[in-house]
C-alpha cells in the first residue's frame, strides 16, 4: 500500500468518526444508554471487540514509541476515543515521516532520543 492509500483509509475513518459521534452525541447523551441496550450480550460483545482492537493498535504503538509519556498519552486516547485516537495517530505519524520514505516506514520503531 502507498502512503495516499493509506492516508486516505485513516482520513475517511477518522471523518467518518467524527460525523457519527457527533450525530449520535446530538441524538443522545452517551451515559442515558437505555440498560436494555448496555446490558445485551451482542453490545458487551461488541465492546470487548472493539477494546480488544484498540489494545493491539496500541501493543503496535507502543512498540513503535520510545517514550512512557507518549505511550500512556496515546493508551488514553484511545481508549477515551477509539478509531479517532487510533486514525490521529496514523496521520501525525505519516506526515512525520521523512519525503520519499515509503509506507513501510510507518512500521519500524522510532529511534531513541
Amino acid at each position: 500500500m502507498s502512503r495516499a492509500s493509506i492516508a486516505a483509509w485513516f482520513c475517511l475513518v477518522l471523518v467518518a468518526m467524527l460525523g457519527v459521534t457527533g450525530w449520535a452525541s446530538s441524538e443522545v447523551a452517551l451515559w442515558k444508554t437505555p440498560r436494555a441496550v448496555a446490558t445485551h450480550p451482542w453490545f458487551i460483545a461488541t465492546l470487548f471487540d472493539a477494546y480488544f482492537g484498540f489494545t493491539a493498535f496500541w501493543i503496535w504503538l507502543a512498540w513503535r514509541e520510545s517514550g512512557a509519556l507518549a505511550r500512556a498519552a496515546w493508551l488514553v486516547a484511545i481508549l477515551l476515543l477509539g478509531n479517532i485516537a487510533m486514525a490521529a495517530y496514523v496521520l501525525v505519524e505519516l506526515w512525520r515521516l521523512p519525503p520519499g520514505s515509503t509506507a513501510s516506514a510507518l512500521f519500524t520503531r522510532k529511534p531513541r532520543p
